[in-house]
Formats: structure tokens, sequence, C-alpha cells
């Protein structure tokens, strides 16, 4: 006898998934009752034991998913409180000296060390991004994601934010680092207007507000003006000016979180602003209109009261052809040439400085002499690689050079080291987050540590000291202080005849720049 079955006989029919997501559909459930009915009965048991093996292994709940994007609706009950903690195996790192093999241990990093007259806590202001650390995918512009978190729930619910809120600030307590940096839209979901995307940040800034407590504040926010397709031709820099008066109130709002958070300082990260062909750009027009964006930043900032540094962020291109913050310098003209030199500082990022074809140390020392580095983005780029990589600055010699500028600078206060860094693509476990930092942090107190024993040597600054000390004469004070014109100059040329020149001793400061290593 022939038996058929349908949904109506299995009580609460439901479509399973496999672990990969394989969709096991009810027809081929039907379609296996029904070959079981019709088998003999020592060939029904072979199968029926195969087929029950089979279904304990890869038959499942359907996990619960909703879009991730702009658009994305989903109930945030579905996004339960996360139990117990987020890094369960991950203890408090502490300082274990350079002999450590513990990768979970600082081996540099000695947070309350005194180095040359300052606690290394205080030189560094280390920060971690919540972009990289909480947002990063491990996608990139040729593959998909290689990462899911465990407290990820594939929603980019209002309650996923809290929840990954909280592993934020789990994560600083057990890194021992007391700063962190946001952009709005990566901290709370973008709403459907204006209003909805500010009462979901006030939400998710309230929690922050409540975690942080009185030991962790906010290095810098910023606003995100580049991912949404209204900020397609820039946000300050748009020629729609709806798009103008939109990214302004995103402004507004951003510095009103960062301010409310006890943040430090505010970002100008250029994203988008810049062109693609000049062909149907007024770059003057657009020039004026950043300029007036940033004029009225300054007067908000004071209105409401906020103290911190504003920082505009060099980027040479990636994504448009032409970013108008190309470097320092091309920073530095900007703000000069509009009277904003006196409102803004420089967050220095060393992968833009690749980008743009410089070192991070010539960036550096630009906006140094110019009065104007305010803070570092501790990251670096490979310079084999045409885009903006984002590692985590592992090169000592890189990071002692970067440590000399900071030194000379007197230190970053109210700035810091922020790591504008990810993991790489490949690295998935959870501990890399915490290994990358480490390896990060460590790297760069081993420069300022490599930075000091230079300074306090003496042999590299004496060399740098007799190189130029032909102008420690009377006619190089005459010259520094604008006081030698060319008639003095070239009496004096005839008087000394053809000048010896002196051998620039390349070798040698890099012989001692390495014995510091």
């Amino acid at each position: 006898m022939s038996t058929m079955f349908t949904s109506q006989d299995i009580p609460h029919a439901q479509t399973p998934f496999t672990p990969d997501g394989v969709i096991i559909t009810l027809e081929s459930v039907f379609w296996v009752l029904n070959e079981m009915t019709n088998m003999k009965p020592g060939k029904f048991l072979l199968f029926l034991l195969c087929f029950t093996l089979i279904s304990k292994i890869v038959i499942c709940e359907p996990p619960h998913t909703c879009p991730s994007g702009l658009d994305g609706d989903c109930d945030s009950a579905e996004s339960a409180e996360w139990e117990g903690e987020f890094f369960p195996e991950i203890p408090k790192i502490k300082y274990e000296g350079p002999k450590s093999k513990n990768p979970l241990a600082y081996k540099w990093y000695n947070a309350n060390e005194e180095i040359l007259g300052k606690k290394m806590k205080d030189w560094m202001r280390f920060s971690v991004a919540f972009w990289h650390t909480f947002r990063g995918t491990g996608g990139d512009p040729f593959g998909a994601a290689t990462k899911m978190w465990p407290w990820e729930d594939g929603t980019n619910s209002l309650a996923m934010a809290k929840r990954r809120m909280r592993a934020n600030f789990e994560f600083l307590e057990k890194l021992g680092v007391d700063r962190w940096c946001f952009h709005d839209r990566d901290i709370a979901p973008d709403g459907q207007t204006l209003e909805e995307s500010n009462a979901n940040l006030d939400e998710i800034v309230a929690l922050a507000k409540e975690l942080q407590g009185n030991k962790i504040r906010p290095l810098w926010g910023t606003a995100q003006l580049f991912l949404h397709p209204r900020y397609m031709h820039g946000g300050a820099t748009s020629p729609e000016i709806g798009v103008y008066a939109y990214a302004a109130a995103q402004v507004k709002k951003a510095i009103e979180v960062t301010h409310y958070l006890g943040g430090e300082n505010y970002v100008f990260w250029g994203g988008r602003e810049g062109y693609q062909t000049l062909l149907n750009t007024d770059m003057e027009r657009e020039l004026d209109h950043m300029a007036r964006f940033f004029e009225a930043a300054v007067a908000y900032k004071k209105k409401i009261g906020f103290t911190g540094t504003l920082l505009i962020e060099p980027k040479p291109q990636e994504p448009t052809k032409h970013q108008y913050d190309w470097d320092a310098a091309t920073a530095a003209n900007f703000l000069r040439k509009y009277g904003l030199i006196g409102e803004f500082k420089l967050n220095i990022e060393c992968n833009h400085a690749t980008l743009s074809g410089h070192s991070c140390h010539h960036e550096l020392e630009t906006a140094r002499i110019n009065g104007l580095l305010g803070n570092i983005d501790a990251n670096t780029g490979d310079p084999q690689v045409g885009w903006d990589t984002d590692q985590f600055l592992m090169d000592v010699s890189e990071a002692t050079l970067v440590m000399l500028s900071v030194i000379k600078n007197g230190g970053l206060a109210p700035g810091g080291f922020n790591f504008d860094a990810k993991l790489r693509r490949e690295s998935t476990d959870v501990e890399d987050l915490f290994i990358a930092h480490i390896a990060g942090m460590d790297t760069l107190a081993r420069g300022l540590r490599n930075a000091a024993k230079l300074i306090e040597d003496g042999s590299l600054g004496e060399l740098v000291r007799k190189r130029y000390q032909s102008f420690d004469s009377e006619l190089g004070a005459q010259i520094e202080a604008g006081k030698a014109d060319f008639e003095l100059l070239e009496k004096k040329a005839m008087e000394w005849g053809d000048p010896i020149v002196p051998s620039g001793k390349q070798e040698l400061v890099e012989m001692i720049f390495q014995s510091a290593m």
C-alpha cells in the first residue's frame, strides 16, 4: 500500500536550514517519507537509520537575519541582551616585560613608567577606533566579509548597536585603554529621516555615557559623510545645497554628542571632499564652500561651549581622484588662505602619508613646524599596495621616527594615538583584536624608548647641529633675522670665494639611528 504525506500531516512544519545555509525544503522531506513507505523492511530500516543520523547533524532552526544596510528594518527584540562576558577567554592585559612570550601581555608598554619626565600613558594617550574594531568585517574591494564576531546577530538594530557598545567598553577595560573614537553612523544605525537618525544616536550615546563612567572618554568623534549615496559628490563641497545643509546638520549633531561624552577633539575626515574631473567642477567655489562650512563649525563649537580641538585629517586620494586636503602642507595652506589657522590642527594618518608620496615622519614634521600637529592615526600602509590598507604599525624604526616628532612637539595632548587600523582580512579570531592592539601599543612604546635613547645620547642631535654651524655666525644670525640683503651676501661671496661643501654624513646618521633600535 502506498501512503502520500502532505504538510498538513506534520505538526508545526518549518523549512529547516543546514549550518551552511542550504535549505531542506518541505517537498524533499515529503519525498523521503513517501520513499520510506514503499521500501522493503530491511532496506527501510537502513534508510531510516541513515536519515535519522543525517537529520540530527544538519537540520537546525533558521537563523534570524535582516538587512544591515541603510534601509534595514529589524525588530530590536531579536537582539537579546548578551549573557556574560564578550571576551571570556581574555584576561586583563598586563605588562610583563621584553622577555615575556605571552602574546596577551605588554612587552614594552608600561603605562606608568616615566620616559623623559612623563609617564608613557601620557605620551601615548592611546585610543581604540570603534569602526575598525567593532564594525570591521574583513571585506575589501575584491572580497566579501570574513569576520562575524560571536556577539553579532546579522542585524543593524538599536539593540545590536547597544550590544556592540558594551563589547567596546569591555574591550577597553581589558586592554587598559581609557579613550575611544567613533563615527556617528558606526555606533548608531541610520534612520529613514534625520530626526530618526538623531534619535537613534541619542539612545546609543546615552548608553555610552553610562558605560564610560568617570575614567573613559572619546579622544574624538566625527560624522560619517561618505557612505550614504547623498554624499556621492561630497558633503561640504557638494554642488547640491540640500546635501550641504544635511551635512551641516549631521556635523552639528556629531559635535553635540562628542561634547556630551566629554570628547577632547573633533575630526573632519574629508571623505569625498574632492573631485573626479575638473571638467564639471568649480574648484574655487567648492573650496570656498568648505571654508564657510568650517567657519560655521567653529562658531557652533564656541556657542555650545565645546573646548575640544577641531582637527582636519589630510588624505591624498581614495575615493576621489583628488582630495582637497591632500597632505599636511595642502591643509595648512587652506587654513591660512581662509583665516582658520588658529582654529584647527591636523590629525595625521601614517597610511595617508604613504598614499601622498611622503613618509609619516615628513607629514608629522610638516604639521609640527606649522604648529598644527594635533593627533596621530596610528597605522601604516604597504608601499606595494595602492590603497589605504590601514595596517597596525609594527615597524619599530618607523615608530621611533614618529616618536621623535612627538617628543619635539612636547606630546600630543589633548590629542593622542588613535588605532585607526584593522585586522588583516585573514585574521578572524577574537583574540586577534587584542593581539593587534597589544602589538601596536608595544611598537609605539618601543619607538618612544628608542627616541629617548637617541635624545639622551645626543650624537644624532650634535651631528645635525654641526651640519648647520656655519649659520651660527654673525652673518647667519643676520640671514635668519631677515636683515641680510643680496648686496651684503654678494659682498661675502666675493670675499670668501668658492665655498667648500662638507659631507652630509648620511650613512653615519643612519648608523646612529639604527644603533638605538
